[in-house]
Formats: structure tokens, sequence, C-alpha cells
């Protein structure tokens, strides 16, 4: 059966603003079906990193909030610390970059928890006796809530081809200990006839596991946390990945997280994805790079599954921006992540969503 997929565009007018359209997407999804009265609503955001512009405007959250506590409940925004090092690594950084963002509770109505504790050791056990993990170390406060709603910002990733509600909820909720499990064996490698001996990867290194060798970059894989900062910041495209088998690895072990998750709380979930500054790469970046495609609008599912699958299919139905830096695959219906990653099939994550039974690829588009 086709899955629901509820969206709303951008347009606004003197009769109805963007808040009375957000309200309105979350009655038609049945948002509240998934938040039981007196619920602790855990609602899953990326407070971007210092530096980074793409990331929802928190006042939008407001909308969202309100929504939730109308059904009698007690919402409370979240992320996990980081694995590198960075604004967000400990619980009271996080906390201060979240309202220098300004994700306040007077902005968005709800008070900010950091998951998984002051450094990121606050985590439980879940059982997911999966392909590679028998269990998952999910962030203490997202498993001990009783609803979980997320709330993602769709963009591209350098590992995953493309990041929405899947991603937000499997990486995003894992404590530090459950990120590093997932990356470990995402080390990247150096061409070395491409490398210039510039030092930029090294300098931008959170574990310190790259250093200049005969002028040459060289990366110690016993410290790498495969984090991939180093294939961002080249100049000159010299660090590489190995696709084909690490990726999906890394794609694999994101899902097994997503279903220690959310399998706790059946019936109890919700996700929203806003196509909004629709940026090359992740928001733990300090920077955001130009869209490479014009706003879309808002989508909300019960479906995790389906409500990434019309994400993506919404962006690739547009025209990319040939400022962007997507090279390639700009007209309609042209795969705009494939343009960005070209070696990394992305569907495999929704394909492995499918096969965990985390939901459908198959939906029905519902505007209101």
């Amino acid at each position: 059966m086709k899955a629901a997929v509820y969206f709303t565009n951008l347009r606004t007018s003197a009769k109805k603003n963007l808040s009375q359209k957000i309200s309105e997407l979350l009655d038609a999804a049945g948002m509240k079906e998934s938040i039981p009265p007196g619920a602790l609503v855990a609602v899953k955001v990326h407070f971007g990193e210092k530096g980074n512009t793409a990331f929802i405007r928190p006042h939008l959250l407001r909308d969202i909030i309100e929504k939730i506590a109308a059904c009698n409940a007690k919402p409370f925004l979240t992320d996990a610390n980081t694995l590198y090092r960075g604004e967000r690594t400990d619980a009271v950084s996080h906390l201060l970059l979240a309202r220098r963002h300004g994700f306040s509770e007077s902005v968005t109505g709800a008070p900010v928890i950091i998951a998984d504790g002051l450094r990121g050791l606050d985590a439980v056990a879940v059982p997911v006796n999966g392909k590679h993990f028998s269990t998952v170390s999910i962030a203490a406060a997202v498993h001990h809530a009783d609803s979980y709603i997320s709330i993602a910002h769709v963009k591209g990733h350098e590992l995953t081809g493309f990041g929405g509600a899947l991603k937000n909820t499997g990486m995003g909720c894992a404590s530090r200990d459950g990120k590093m499990k997932q990356h470990c064996g995402i080390a990247p490698r150096i061409e070395r006839k491409m490398c210039i001996g510039c030092g930029t990867c090294a300098e931008h290194c959170p574990a310190a596991a790259i250093v200049l060798e005969q002028k040459k970059a060289l990366i110690h894989g016993a410290k790498c946390i495969g984090c991939a900062s180093c294939i961002l910041v080249c100049p000159r495209e010299a660090v590489k990945i190995r696709w084909d088998e690490d990726a999906n690895r890394f794609m694999e072990k994101m899902i097994e997280y997503t279903v220690g998750v959310l399998t706790p709380k059946k019936g109890k979930t919700f996700f929203i994805n806003f196509l909004t500054d629709i940026s090359p790469a992740c928001d733990c970046y300090g920077h955001a790079d130009f869209p490479i495609v014009p706003d879309i609008g808002i989508l909300a599912s019960k479906d995790p599954v389906a409500v990434d699958q019309a994400s993506v299919d919404c962006i690739n139905a547009c025209k990319g921006l040939e400022a962007s830096t997507l090279k390639s695959h700009h007209e309609p219906g042209q795969d705009k992540f494939r343009g960005l990653y070209p070696q990394i099939n992305w569907e495999h994550q929704l394909e492995y969503a499918v096969r965990l039974g985390l939901g459908t690829r198959d939906y029905r588009m519902i505007e209101v």
C-alpha cells in the first residue's frame, strides 16, 4: 500500500501565511495521532554548526511546537553531540550554539535538551539484531521520550548522497559511541598525484589523523574517525573515499540505528522534511554553499522512507541552479544527488530501510 506524504509549497498571501500553511499541513498529515496525551516528545532538529546558514529557521519551529503542545504533550528540541571537535562536541557548547542560532525557548516555545548528555555518554543500548549491529547506542533523552518527531533539513551529503528523515534519525540520535561505530571503516585515501601538500586537510581534521610527509598528505587510518571533513575542504579533490563498499556499509549502519530509534516508539513517530536552502553538503560544516535547486516546500508523513523518497523526487523534478556546485544533471528529472556525488548510490539507504521494515518507497503525494 502506498504511504501518504503531505506537501505544502511556500507560496503565501495576505489570506494565508506560512505559519497557517504549516498548521494545516500537520493537521492533514495527522501528526496528533502520533502524540499520546501527556507525552514527552523529542523533536529532533539540527542546530547547524557555527558559520552554517542553511539550517531550518528556528521561528518556523514554533508552529510545530504549538501543535504538539495542543495535544496536552510536552515537546523539547533535541540533538546529540557530534563525533568531531567543534561547537557541538559537548552539551554546554552545543546549548550555547543552539541559542546563538535562535533555538531558544522564547523563539521556538520549547526547551533544548542535548540528548546524550554533557559529553555524549548518556545512552541506552537498544537491540536491533541487524546485519552490522546486535545492539545500537541511542542517545538517552530520545530513547526515554514517549514520542519522536523528526524535523529534517534535506540536503546533499558526501557519504549518503543526501540526508533527510532517515539520516536525521539514525545518525542524529546516536550517542558519540554510536556515531563512531557507524563511521568506523570510512577512512579516505589520498590521490598522491593530485595532492599539492597545501595542508588544508590536516588543518581541518578533527582527529589529527592527517600529516604531511614528503610534501604530500597522509592519513593514519587508526586515528581517522570517518567524518569526511577532509573530502569537502581539499581544493584539489585529492581526498577519495572507497565508495563502492564503504558508503553502502555506512548507510546500512545508519539505517540500523534508525531502527533502534523508531522501533520502540511504533505508532508514535512523525516526520517533517524542509526542502529549503537545499545545500550540497551537511549542516555540520561551518559554512553552507549556494543551494543546488530553488526552495520547494515542506513535506510531512508517518513514513520516514516515503517522505525521503518524495523529497528526493521533488528536488530532482527541479531545474538545477547552475551557479551552485552541482556539476551536472541540471535538467528537470535528472538526479541532482548523482550530479553532486556520482559514485554514491543514495538509493541504498532507502532500499535497506525498506528491507528492515521502516517503510515504503511507494507513496501518494497529497498537496495541502
